[in-house]
Parts: structure tokens; C-alpha cells; sequence
């Protein structure tokens, strides 16, 4: 397990299959880009383990 903080205008890259959280630990509205690559761009395929806003299929 990996924790690191990015500040303001910095990225990250997360690789295809690794899990992932994301969290905003300030007082400023986060404001996140996503950037898919690939063959297949849909969203089915995500895997949801666990998620505090309740879209963990039961």
C-alpha cells in the first residue's frame, strides 16, 4: 500500500488493474481529470471493492 500527496496542478498515473482509493484531505474543492487509453473505453468493466457513496454492487 502506497499514500502520497499531490498538490496543486500534479498528476499521477495508475496502471491498468492496480487498485486504487482517492481522498481530498484539504478545504478546497478537488476537481479530478480522468484520462482513459485503450481499445475500450466503457465503463462496465469497473471493479468496485469498496465505495463510501454506494455503488458497490451487492
Amino acid at each position: 500500500e502506497r499514500t502520497f500527496l499531490l498538490g496543486e496542478n500534479e498528476s499521477t498515473y495508475i496502471p491498468l488493474g492496480h487498485t486504487h482509493r482517492l481522498a481530498n484531505p484539504g478545504k478546497v474543492p478537488l476537481e479530478i481529470i480522468e484520462v482513459q487509453s485503450g481499445s475500450y473505453l466503457g465503463e462496465d468493466d469497473i471493479v468496485r471493492f469498496e465505495d463510501t457513496y454506494g455503488r458497490v454492487a451487492g
